[in-house]
């Protein structure tokens, strides 16, 4: 079963986050991490979100994404996301 993370972002310091998001995506690839879809929020729908940006992100089963944002190498990109951006993540999954 697929499994998914969103992620919603404002970003704060656009170089950093730029540097973030390139090591995300290495650091996602041997866990099958694949960026489906990003961009800007351009409308609120229902309720307040506060952020400007959102990706999806998909991962074969949940033990990929677990191991992922588990693994050294996303741990360590943590300090700089903090840095770059306000983000919240929270991960789904859909059956198939």
């Amino acid at each position: 079963m697929s499994v998914f993370f969103v992620a919603h972002v404002s970003v704060k310091n656009p170089e950093k986050f730029q540097e973030y998001a390139a090591g995300a995506a290495a650091s996602m690839a041997p866990f099958g991490g694949e960026l489906l879809k990003r961009g800007a929020v351009y409308r609120e729908l229902a309720g307040k979100q506060g952020y400007s940006n959102v990706a999806i992100v998909s991962f074969p089963d949940q033990k990929s994404l677990d191991s992922w944002f588990e693994s050294d190498a996303y741990q360590a990109l943590i300090p700089l996301r903090d840095e770059a951006s306000e983000m919240l993540l929270t991960a789904f999954s859909s059956p198939e």
